[in-house]
């Protein structure tokens, strides 16, 4: 496959489609499209260790939406891109009873494209408290602890122990990740939302990999939420050149000249709080079966 940075599945079966050719099966892989409240999504399966090995991702469902029309400020757009994220979160929610769910923010609140996690945390209704000490009120809500687990250069603790911290003391049945991505297309930046229920590794779109937070490091669930907001500039000028018709780079030697470099759009503070949103009241659906939009935002306010 080619060496093109990505935290896409769905990019991933791109490239090997590429490299390989159609003719080349892919095997251990089940994809699928389909619209849900006017958005495009893509489902990837990775079934085996032979689809894992062929795209370089754990095995797992990612499920990528397509939230062109939420950037065009299309009619509803806002509320019918966080639906469709709520029926997709909730495909893989363990669907057994109506347990506490711990959801989790990565990354630094300081560097924008990286805010993702700690935004959508403060768009995420915190009820645990409410439902213990206010039965009477809250006691139909479904009990969910936040944290924005910050990163280990400001807190000298990673990510991944402080989570598994948490979650020993607040026990839920699952835990929701919210982070950054890295694509590898300008027009996939701050347009698309993969869920999956294969974890993730913090950093890893970047080459500063952390701990993995993943079912077998947690020992629970853990759906990870992701928003490209970075094109790794090797794997941009890689991509532009062979859209234009030439195919004979030298990827390592570009990848070593961009030294590290990450692009992100010049408007990337209003796009990055626009999708932070999205994921947030996304989430609340789907764990408060009986609020709409206007309860969320008034318990939010």
């Amino acid at each position: 496959m080619q060496k093109r940075r990505t935290d896409l599945a769905v990019e991933a079966k791109e490239l090997f489609t590429e490299s390989a050719g159609e003719e080349t099966k892919l095997k251990g892989v089940k994809a699928w499209d389909e619209l849900r409240e006017g958005y495009h999504i893509t489902t990837v399966e990775i079934l085996d260790e032979a689809g894992a090995k062929a795209l370089e991702k754990p095995v797992g469902t990612y499920i990528t939406i397509t939230l062109k029309g939420l950037m065009r400020r299309e009619e509803d757009a806002f509320g019918r891109a966080a639906r469709a994220l709520a029926t997709e979160l909730d495909r893989l929610l363990p669907q057994e009873g109506n347990g506490p769910i711990l959801v989790a923010g990565l990354g630094n609140r300081a560097i924008t494209p990286d805010a993702i996690g700690p935004l959508v945390v403060s768009h995420t209704l915190a009820t645990r408290h409410l439902v213990a000490q206010l039965p009477e009120q809250f006691g139909s809500f479904r009990s969910v602890s936040a944290v924005a687990a910050g990163v280990l250069g400001t807190t000298g603790v990673e990510s991944g122990e402080l989570i598994k911290g948490v979650a020993d003391k607040v026990q839920p049945i699952c835990i929701i990740v919210a982070d950054a991505l890295t694509s590898r297309a300008v027009d996939r930046i701050c347009n698309t939302v993969q869920i999956t229920d294969s974890g993730i590794i913090p950093g890893s779109g970047v080459g500063n990999s952390r701990a993995e937070l993943s079912q077998k490091t947690m020992g629970i669930p853990v759906i990870a939420i992701g928003v490209p907001t970075v094109v790794d500039a090797g794997t941009l000028t890689a991509d532009i050149a062979s859209k234009a018709g030439v195919d004979d780079l030298d990827e390592q030697a570009l990848e070593k000249q961009a030294g590290g470099l990450l692009v992100t759009p010049k408007d990337i503070d209003a796009q990055v709080a626009d999708l932070a949103k999205v994921v947030g009241y996304g989430i609340n659906l789907a764990l408060q079966k009986g609020l709409g939009l206007e309860d969320i935002t008034m318990l939010l306010d």
